[in-house]
């Protein structure tokens, strides 16, 4: 065996011995980037919990800090309860066989999160209504926060107390999400888009109040 020979193949060897190097390196840098990708997806999904924790946080902030005389509070829970009325009348409408199911808007928002039915049809009557999530979140913590001492006020009385409603609420609520949701739902119910009667939303105040609570 030649020296051009012994070299050639002392090349192969060696060049074989990269090959299985590379393979090596490349599958720990697949490890690597799947690691990567598993703690960047761990990060994201943590930062959004830290995110909504602090919106929640800052929205209850917002909604027990309102400076409103007991009268205007009256004045937007009775915004708040007949929209929330309204939402809870137009999913059983679309849903009649689960009527008995859903006694409650709080059942409603209990259930969508598994039942792909009833949240595709809760989507459904938001847009028609021309609400986001988060504008019935707003409502709800607003609902929570003074349900247990605000009470209903007729559209009358309303009227008679305070011809701009829109206007209190934009110059009193400082907080973005909180004001969008209050202003979404007066328009809502001024443009006659509430599905119940006055004696209907009275009727059905007193079993919608603990539920939501719960």
């Amino acid at each position: 065996m030649n020296n051009e020979t012994t070299t050639l193949m002392s090349l192969k060897e060696a060049m074989k011995r990269v090959d299985h190097k590379l393979q090596a390196l490349e599958a720990q840098f697949k490890e690597l980037d799947f690691t990567k990708d598993n703690l960047t997806q761990k990060f994201e999904h943590h930062s959004m919990i830290l995110a909504s924790q602090a919106v929640q946080a800052e929205m209850w902030t917002a909604v027990l800090s309102l400076k409103f005389t007991s009268m205007e509070l009256n004045i937007l829970y009775s915004y708040v309860i007949e929209v929330l009325i309204c939402l809870h009348t137009r999913v059983l409408e679309k849903l009649p066989d689960l009527v008995t199911g859903l006694p409650t808007l709080a059942s409603v928002l209990r259930r969508k999160v598994k039942n792909k039915r009833i949240r595709v049809v809760w989507e459904s009557v938001l847009e028609g209504c021309g609400l986001q999530e988060g504008d019935v979140t707003a409502l709800c913590t607003f609902f929570i926060a003074h349900g247990n001492k605000a009470e209903h006020c007729a559209a009358k009385m309303r009227q008679m107390y305070i011809r701009d409603v829109t206007f209190m609420i934009t110059n009193m609520v400082k907080n973005q999400a909180l004001q969008d949701g209050l202003l979404r739902a007066v328009q809502i119910i001024e443009k006659g888009r509430a599905l119940r009667t006055p004696e209907e939303q009275k009727s059905t105040l007193k079993e919608l109040m603990p539920s939501v609570k719960n």
